[in-house]
């Protein structure tokens, strides 16, 4: 018993010590770009492309104001809720 403990602790031993050594032999692969400066790269491409696409792009409609929006929104949503009741009132709005 205590040769076959004797032989698997020599085993193991040969394998890390076979481990490191070959982990230490090898060299790190030598870097040919830096990926920062890929995506630095990348991203100043992107954006010189992005003024050609808003140049082709077709100018818009003036937008209404924010209080003409939010009037349009909140007489769309009356409109839907009462839709939605058949025409009754709401909770807390008067009757005429």
């Amino acid at each position: 018993m205590q040769r076959l403990l004797a032989w698997l602790g020599l085993a193991a031993g040969a394998l890390a010590f076979w481990r490191w050594r070959h982990r230490h032999r090898q060299a790190p692969p030598a870097a040919s770009v830096d990926p920062a400066e890929e995506l630095k790269q990348k991203l100043a491409e992107s954006r010189s492309d992005e003024p050609a696409a808003e140049a082709a792009a077709e100018p818009e409609e003036p937008q209404p104001s924010l209080d003409e929006r939010r009037r349009a929104v909140h007489d769309k949503a009356r409109q839907a809720m009462d839709d939605m009741l058949g025409g009754e009132n709401l909770p807390g709005e008067e009757t005429d």
